[in-house]
């Protein structure tokens, strides 16, 4: 069956995957849908002090049943989204290239040269949430935002992002964003506009975004709890991005 639907996504021969690649010189590096043998080594990534530090939903300590049931459901998540467009491909063959509201392909992963994989991080779209908000501001904002149609192009989307630590520094985030952006964000789902929030004091995350044309709009002081490892609470950096047509 042609997979006309799912481009430019590319189809891994040997686990049947739809994937992207980074470019080189990391090209070794690609994004696939999450699979639920990803558990143990999402558990060591998000126990690792330098990176759970900087986020504020995971739980800690960590455990197996948490990666068990989060891999449950972003597995169905990017499930769905690839049986709507293996279904828009069966009901008309030729029609356009159907714009959806999610990206099927999120889990960062390390090919080894025999062809076998690690799972080094997550990053994903998400509509924002517009943390640093005064709380009436930001839950209007919220469902004024939740209700747009899919492909609406006055959508503010947001992007959770981790890496392991051990893969820290080498440019892999930012060249995954730029690669989700560019390859399935603004042509697939119509992202026009996006919203980020970095922890203040995580200056690589705020470079992250930075390389992808991000603009810093403010920080907000003693907005964000502190993550579940530390009692420390952090400012919120707020960086915005808008498509150039």
């Amino acid at each position: 069956m042609s997979r006309r639907q799912l481009h430019p996504l590319l189809i891994n021969e040997r686990t049947g995957e739809p994937y992207l690649r980074l470019p080189s010189p990391l090209d070794n590096i690609i994004i696939t849908p999450p699979r639920l043998s990803d558990a143990p080594a999402l558990v060591g990534i998000l126990n690792d002090p330098a990176v759970c530090k900087w986020l504020e939903s995971p739980p800690y300590p960590y455990l197996p049943e948490h990666a068990d049931w989060w891999l449950n459901n972003v597995k169905t998540s990017s499930n769905e989204i690839i049986m709507e467009l293996e279904d828009a491909e069966k009901s008309d063959p030729d029609g356009p290239l159907r714009t959806v509201g999610g990206c099927p392909v999120f889990y960062l992963r390390e090919v080894r040269e025999d062809g076998t994989d690690t799972f080094i991080g997550s990053a994903d779209f998400r509509r924002c949430c517009f943390q640093g908000e005064e709380p009436e501001t930001r839950e209007r904002l919220q469902k004024e935002n939740a209700e747009k149609a899919v492909g609406d192009p006055s959508i503010v989307w947001c992007f959770g992002d981790y890496i392991a630590s051990s893969h820290h520094g080498r440019g892999i985030m930012s060249a995954a964003v730029s690669t989700l952006l560019s390859s399935w964000g603004i042509p697939r789902m119509g992202v026009r506009r996006m919203r980020v929030e970095t922890a203040v004091g995580n200056i690589g995350s705020v470079r992250v975004f930075q390389k992808n044309g991000f603009v810093l709009e403010k920080s907000v002081e003693n907005v964000r709890v502190g993550s579940n490892y530390s009692a420390e609470t952090y400012g919120t950096n707020v960086l915005w991005w808008q498509h150039k047509e």
